[in-house]
């Protein structure tokens, strides 16, 4: 092996912790070293080697592909101020709900280390074996798979154990239902452009630009969540418990910051590389990547925030509808709204 090739095992390696992990009764991934420090899943070997893969692509020319969370940063609905004034006003459910939504998400994630990922050698005209490229199904996807889903089998949770954790932290014994969790959170497959490269390849680059997607609006969820536990206002009876469940969302922070240089590492060397087209020729992988995202942004940035406006609206309203003085709270909560509305 050279030193940018890894066996999965490798990718796989823990470090050796001081302590695990344990967050209101949940045995959770990761651990601490002897400083208390928290050390995030799978990373002794896996860290270095994603900046190993880094440090060669930009020796060869190319770099990240340049994106970050900024491309989201529009109108949050309900905002910040609006999700305050409902926790101030007894209407809590709002927030714990979209702390186990997210939850449920992230659970979703496993199906990165149950799916099988073919070898993109078979479509690349250079030589990936020592690209983090060539990785994907050595243990790279599972390995990011494991931090969101957890190992059940071993009874340890990721981050969707973390943030069940840090919402009973917050809010303790509630009543609360179970909420309704959306189907499917990343762009219909039937928007996306006609594939340029064979499938499943073609079908693999979609996906990682809507993981990437997905990983920029969880960074706005941890903004929101931070700003709301960590606020000296909320929570009065339980303020140790909810800034302990601020540092919760900031390990999982740590962790899902790996996910994104991760995924612009692959994007980007994607884009350096040529493909095998569909019809036999050859075509710049930037060509590919740049197609799908373009398209995909423009579903993220104009189409998606205007449909859950509308449906958040929906919900707010008829939330609030149960509050003994809903027509002052209403409000109040609309006098709160980013006035940047979405619109078509």
């Amino acid at each position: 092996m050279s030193a940018l090739q890894f066996e999965h095992g490798a990718l796989m390696s823990e470090h050796t912790y001081a302590a695990h992990q344990v967050e209101a009764g949940r045995r959770l991934h990761g651990g601490f070293d002897p400083d208390g420090r928290y050390i995030s899943p799978r990373m002794k070997v896996r860290g270095p080697a994603l900046e190993a893969w880094v440090d060669a692509l930009r020796e060869r020319g190319g770099d990240l592909m340049d994106t970050d969370s900024s491309l989201l940063a529009g109108i949050r609905y309900p905002s910040t101020a609006q999700s305050k004034l409902l926790l101030e006003e007894g209407l809590g459910q709002s927030f714990w709900n979209t702390l186990t939504i997210t939850g449920h998400i992230e659970a979703r994630g496993r199906v990165l280390a149950e799916m099988q990922f073919p070898d993109f050698q078979a479509v690349a005209h250079e030589d990936i074996s020592a690209m983090a490229l060539g990785h994907l199904h050595k243990g790279l996807l599972e390995s990011h798979g494991l931090d969101e889903g957890g190992e059940p089998g071993r009874g340890i949770g990721g981050h969707d154990e973390m943030w069940f954790a840090l919402r009973d932290l917050a809010f303790g014994e509630v009543d609360y239902p179970e909420p309704i969790v959306p189907e499917n959170i990343a762009r219909p497959d039937s928007e996306d452009p006609s594939p340029s490269i064979e499938e499943p390849y073609a079908g693999i680059i979609r996906f990682l630009l809507n993981l990437l997607l997905i990983e920029f609006r969880a960074e706005r969820a941890f903004a929101l969540a931070e700003t709301l536990l960590r606020d000296p206002d909320l929570f009065s009876a339980r303020r140790e418990q909810a800034e302990h469940a601020a540092v919760l969302v900031d390990r999982i922070r740590q962790d899902e910051t790996v996910h994104i240089r991760s995924l612009r590492l692959y994007l980007g060397e994607l884009r350096q590389i040529k493909l095998r087209s569909a019809d036999g020729g050859s075509l710049p992988g930037s060509q590919v990547v740049d197609e799908y995202w373009e398209s995909l942004v423009h579903w993220a940035t104009v189409e998606q925030p205007r449909l859950a406006a509308e449906q958040q609206r929906k919900l707010m309203t008829e939330r609030i509808s149960g509050h003994p003085e809903a027509a002052r709270v209403q409000r109040a909560f609309d006098a709160l709204e980013e006035t940047d509305a979405p619109s078509a």
